[in-house]
């Protein structure tokens, strides 16, 4: 079985990714950063996704000598002039929390009307390769932010997101569902086939 390295310990990214990989590729195990010995995890310093992407999956796999993929994901608001962006994760401050970050975000668009609420999921997905090949490719989901948040399901700012055509937000998706129309669903399946072509 050829195996593949996630470089995360997020377990509901890992689970997110598994699923969406075993639909091409079910030969592929799919190991996450708890699953091999710790090392030294570079900084996210790039100010785009595909080179926070890089960062991370370059040193999965110089570390060690699997394949390794990584993500770099974020919501972009379209009246914050996109950001939070490639800070997503980190808007609110240390430490890292997606209440905080969820909160502020409301907070910021609170006199915002609705027309002009609208936000978009972008996704970088990066594969190392041992030999120094790389891959990159991009997903994006389209939407609003909602007024409250809303769901017990995903992640992030999933509660606050509404992909475009739904009055759901993401997190009151069927796991299923949100993966078909997500940026890490849509970036993850034009990954997998690379991936599934891996040697083993």
């Amino acid at each position: 079985m050829t195996r593949v390295l996630l470089a995360s310990r997020n377990a509901k990214k890992l689970d997110e990714m598994r699923r969406i990989l075993h639909e091409v590729a079910p030969d592929v195990e799919v190991l996450g950063l708890d699953d091999v010995p710790p090392y030294d995890e570079p900084p996210e310093t790039e100010p785009t996704f595909d080179g926070n992407a890089l960062i991370k999956a370059r040193a999965a796999t110089q570390t060690t000598g699997l394949p390794a993929l990584a993500d770099d994901s974020g919501l972009c608001v379209d009246a914050l002039s996109g950001m939070p962006g490639v800070l997503s994760a980190r808007w609110s401050g240390a430490p890292r929390s997606d209440d905080r970050n969820n909160e502020l975000l409301l907070q910021q668009l609170r006199d915002t009307p609705d027309e002009r609420r609208g936000a978009e999921f972008r996704c970088a997905v990066a594969l190392c390769h041992p030999d120094g090949g790389e891959d990159v490719v991009f997903g994006v989901m389209r939407g609003r932010i909602t007024r409250v948040p809303r769901g017990q399901g995903g992640f992030g700012y999933d509660v606050v997101f509404a992909p475009a055509g739904d009055s759901r937000t993401s997190a009151e998706l069927p796991p299923e569902e949100k993966d078909a129309i997500s940026h890490r669903g849509k970036a993850l399946r034009r990954i997998a086939p690379i991936v599934a072509a891996l040697p083993g």
